[in-house]
């Protein structure tokens, strides 16, 4: 009876010491699958990280954004995506930046902590430079709307943009204030930004190159509306033209306040002023400032009659600025994936990097070896009664096949 009693115990001991190793390999298999990159499986989500301002004065340059990369999405689901021999569905983690630096690196180690599959965005230059190196170490892909020139230049493998970057912008339109506008004297003016100050710089570069003369260089900051005392100053340099490198939350209330001040010169930006939003706030002011942006016109984008018309009826809003540019981002992406036949970043990063896709904005979206699109036009506009015309478009022919995107 004792006998059958140890018995018993000894194979109740057994059988929880059996049950306790099973549950430990239960829990370390598990905790492998956490720590593997993000792959496909039998009807598995695919997350794709997006970040961008969608509160605060920065906000609709996001939201359109977000439109864009929204919409990619939806469109590759409805293909019914496999990738592996099974389907997959991408599904997107919209978060918001603030445009702000640290917000920005927190999120950034939120998306690695989540094993996302790859990153649209960041949106700012000075948002998705710091970010970038979390992303690097992580070995994630982002395709960012930064136009900053560092962005791509810090030799990161895994950086790559929706648009041309501020050395083409800058470039561009510093050449254009003096050779086209005849500018003999100007003024800059930058917020400080990353993207500000980046693109001030390239634009003073161009313009000294075109045989221009920068009379004085002043400098504000992201969230200042008053400009008297720099305008003033401004003033009294006599110039033929003033460039600002910066929003159009600050653009827009500086060319209303040039003109009360009677400054002659027109305003010159880029394109966080060639926006709906700066008509708005600038109003009857507005006419005569000249803004220049990455691409074509929608009008003569490869795909984009057909992504207008889809777009309007999607989100009820015409297309502002950057939706394009997310869209052709987010699909390049997916393409990506699909031709590695895997959404593991360290099997689809080199397709990536090689990749040539033909899309909204561009029928050769390509990149060089920094991940700067080798296809990017610039195209320059002036208000005229209250409403973006364009000047001049430079490069980035547009493609043969307007029904390429989709």
């Amino acid at each position: 009876m004792q006998v059958s009693k140890l018995s018993t115990l000894t194979l109740a001991v057994a059988a929880a010491v059996a049950l306790s190793a099973c549950g430990k390999k239960e829990e370390a298999a598990s905790a492998g699958a956490a720590s593997a990159p993000a792959q496909a499986s039998a009807g598995s989500e695919i997350k794709i990280g997006f970040a961008a301002p969608l509160t605060g004065p920065q906000s609709h340059y996001g939201e359109e954004y977000k439109n864009g990369v929204t919409l990619a999405i939806e469109d590759a689901n409805a293909d019914k995506p496999t990738i592996g021999g099974k389907p997959v569905t991408f599904v997107l983690d919209a978060q918001d930046d603030q445009a702000d630096p640290k917000t920005a690196t927190q999120l950034a180690q939120k998306f690695v902590d989540e094993k996302v599959a790859g990153i649209i965005g960041h949106f700012n230059s000075g948002t998705a430079i710091p970010a970038s190196k979390i992303y690097s170490d992580a070995g994630i892909p982002m395709i960012a709307m930064a136009t900053s020139p560092v962005f791509t230049a810090q030799g990161f493998k895994n950086t790559f943009r929706s648009m041309t970057s501020d050395t083409q912008q800058g470039g561009v339109m510093g050449k254009f204030a003096v050779e086209k506008l005849h500018a003999k004297k100007i003024v800059i003016v930058d917020d400080r930004t990353a993207y500000g100050q980046g693109l001030a710089d390239e634009f003073e570069k161009s313009a000294r190159a075109a045989g221009g003369d920068v009379v004085k260089r002043e400098f504000t900051n992201d969230k200042a509306t008053d400009f008297t005392a720099i305008l003033t100053s401004i003033k009294g340099a006599n110039p033929d033209v003033v460039f600002y490198g910066g929003a159009d939350a600050q653009s827009a209330p500086m060319v209303k306040q040039m003109k009360r001040l009677g400054l002659k010169a027109p305003l010159i930006s880029g394109e966080m002023t060639k926006t709906p939003t700066f008509l708005q706030l600038a109003g009857k002011e507005a006419d005569g400032t000249i803004a220049s942006l990455a691409g074509l016109p929608l009008e003569q984008m490869p795909g984009g009659k057909d992504y207008e018309s889809r777009y309007k009826a999607r989100f009820k809003t015409d297309v502002a600025t950057y939706s394009p540019y997310g869209y052709d981002a987010t699909r390049t992406l997916i393409q990506a994936m699909k031709d590695a036949n895997s959404s593991d970043p360290k099997a689809y990063l080199p397709v990536l990097a090689k990749i040539t896709h033909q899309g909204v904005t561009s029928s050769n979206w390509t990149y060089d070896d920094k991940g700067d699109l080798k296809d990017g036009g610039i195209t320059v506009y002036k208000v005229e009664n209250g409403q973006w015309k364009v000047m001049e478009t430079v490069g980035g022919g547009a493609g043969k096949d307007a029904s390429a995107a989709k």
